[in-house]
C-alpha cells in the first residue's frame, strides 16, 4: 500500500489507516504520499463508469489496507451521482462538480472520507470525535458523508455571520451525531482551533480525534479523480487547461497529484477572490498570510492556506517549478458579479460566485496566452446554495433543488462559541 509521508519530515511514514485518523502529522505536518504511481498510460483508453475510474486510481494508495472489493464497495457508495461536463463554447468547459447531496464538490471527498473511516473502525473500538472548520461548504458535505456513521461524533466549526443562511441550515440541522459550534471569529480563527486540537496532548489522550478538514490526504486523494475524468470527456491526448477557484489550495493539491500520475496539464489556475495571498505569493516569490476577508465567494475567504505546505514540497520548493505549473489570478465582488451576468447573458448558464471566479480566470488565461488547448473550469457549488448574490446579477428566480429545499424549513440546532481554543477544548471533553 502507500505509505504517506508528513510535510515537515520530522514524523515517521504512516500507511493510509493512520494517515486518514491522524488527519496532521505528530510533526504538525501534512501527509503526502511518498509514492505517486503513473496510472494515466494505462487508464486513458479505458472505458469506466466514474466509480471504476475513482478504483483504479485509489487503489494502489489503499492497497493492503482496504481489500479490493471493500474498495469497489465504497467507490460505489461515495460516488453515487453524476459528474457531468459542461461545455459552455469552443474550447470552454465547466466541470459541473455540485451534484452530490449537499450540491457542492465537498461531497466527493466528504463521503469517501466517511466511509473509508466507517471500514476501519470496528464496533468495539472507542467513538471517534472528527473536528472540522468549515467556510461553508466543507461542513455541510461532512456532515452529510457522516450522518449517523456509527462510532462517530462529528465537531463543524463555523464563522459567526459569514456563511449564506442556505450553508448555515445544511450544517446545524442535520443533528443526531452531528454538532455545529458557531465560533466568533473567521474560517482562519476555526482552522486555528482544530490545528491546536490536533497538538493538545491532553484533549487527545481523553478522546480519540480526527479531522475531516483539507489537512487530511484522504479528502485529497478522491479530488484527484475528477481531473481524469474531465480529461478523458473532453481531450483525447492534448493537454487541458485547468481554472480552479481556491481557498485552501486542498482541490488544486488533486489536481497537482493527477498531473504527477501522469495526466497531461498545461497549466493550473489559481482563481482567488480578494484573499489573494497564494497569487501574490506566485507573484513575489514569498507568501504571507493574512487575516482573511469576506466576498461573495465565500468559500474561498481564507488568509493562510494549509495547502500551500503541499505544493511546495510537491515541487521541491522550487519557485521556477511552482510557476511553471500554476498561474495565480484574483478577482474583487464586482468582477465576480460581472462574470455571473455575462456568462448568463451570452450562454444562458448560471453560476455561483465561486464558479465564476474560476471562469474568469480561464478566459483572462486564453486571453494572454492565446492556449488552443481546452480549458476546464471546476464548477463547485449549485447557484443555489448563492441566491442572495446570484439572482441580482443575472435579474431572474433561479429554481432550487429539492435537496436543498428540504433544508430551508428545519429548525436550526448550533452552540455558540468564542474563539478560545479553551472554550471549544472543554466543550470536546464534556459534551
Amino acid at each position: 500500500g502507500g505509505q504517506c509521508f508528513s510535510t515537515n519530515k520530522k514524523s515517521s511514514l504512516v500507511g493510509f489507516r493512520d494517515a486518514l485518523f491522524q488527519g496532521l502529522a505528530p510533526d504538525g505536518g501534512l501527509y503526502l504520499p511518498e509514492n505517486i504511481p503513473i496510472l494515466w498510460d494505462k487508464l486513458k483508453y479505458k472505458d469506466l463508469s466514474y466509480p471504476e475510474l475513482a478504483f483504479e486510481i485509489l487503489h494502489p494508495y489503499v492497497d493492503g489496507e482496504i481489500p479490493k472489493l471493500s474498495l469497489a464497495d465504497i467507490c460505489q457508495n461515495a460516488f453515487s451521482f453524476i459528474v457531468h461536463v459542461n461545455k459552455i463554447k469552443k474550447d470552454h468547459y465547466i466541470l459541473e462538480l455540485f451534484h452530490g447531496p449537499t450540491l457542492a464538490f465537498k461531497d466527493f471527498a466528504a463521503r469517501f472520507m466517511a466511509r473509508s473511516m466507517e471500514y476501519f473502525l470496528d464496533n468495539n473500538s472507542k467513538e471517534l470525535t472528527v473536528l472540522v472548520a468549515t467556510s461553508g461548504d466543507t461542513g455541510s458535505a461532512v456532515a452529510s458523508g457522516f450522518h449517523n456513521v456509527d462510532g462517530i461524533r462529528v465537531v463543524i466549526l463555523y464563522p459567526k455571520g459569514r456563511v449564506t443562511p442556505i450553508q448555515e441550515r445544511q450544517l446545524t440541522s442535520l443533528g443526531d451525531n452531528i454538532t455545529a459550534l458557531e465560533i466568533d471569529g473567521s474560517f482562519d480563527d476555526c482552522q486555528l482551533i482544530v490545528k491546536m486540537a490536533f497538538q493538545d496532548k491532553d484533549l487527545n489522550e481523553s478522546i480519540h480525534l480526527s479531522s475531516a478538514n483539507s489537512i487530511n490526504i484522504a479528502r485529497l486523494l478522491p479530488q484527484s479523480v475528477y481531473y481524469f475524468w474531465a480529461h478523458k470527456q473532453i481531450s483525447r491526448n492534448e493537454p487541458i487547461i485547468v481554472s480552479v477557484p481556491s481557498g485552501n489550495f486542498g482541490n488544486l493539491t488533486g489536481g497537482l497529484l493527477a498531473k504527477k500520475m501522469g495526466l497531461p496539464i498545461e497549466k493550473f489556475i489559481a482563481s482567488t477572490n480578494k484573499n489573494d495571498v497564494v497569487p501574490e505569493y506566485l507573484d513575489s516569490g514569498k507568501f504571507q498570510p493574512r487575516p482573511s476577508v469576506r466576498t461573495l465567494s465565500n468559500a474561498m475567504d481564507v488568509g493562510d492556506p494549509s495547502n500551500l505546505s503541499r505544493i511546495q514540497k510537491l515541487h521541491n520548493y522550487d519557485m521556477k517549478n511552482i510557476r511553471n505549473n500554476i498561474m495565480g489570478i484574483a478577482y474583487t465582488d464586482d468582477e465576480t458579479i460581472d462574470s455571473i451576468s455575462k456568462i448568463f447573458s451570452e450562454n444562458q448558464i448560471i453560476l455561483d460566485p465561486h464558479t465564476a471566479v474560476g471562469y474568469a480566470g480561464l478566459l483572462d488565461y486564453k486571453k494572454e496566452f492565446n492556449s488552443m488547448n481546452p480549458g476546464v473550469v471546476l464548477s463547485t457549488a449549485h447557484p443555489a446554495k448563492f441566491i442572495e448574490s446570484v439572482e441580482p446579477a443575472i435579474g431572474e428566480k433561479i429554481s432550487i433543488p429539492k435537496r436543498l429545499q428540504h433544508f430551508i424549513g428545519r429548525e436550526m440546532q448550533k452552540i455558540e462559541m468564542s474563539n478560545r481554543m479553551s472554550d471549544v477544548k472543554e466543550f470536546l471533553l464534556t459534551a
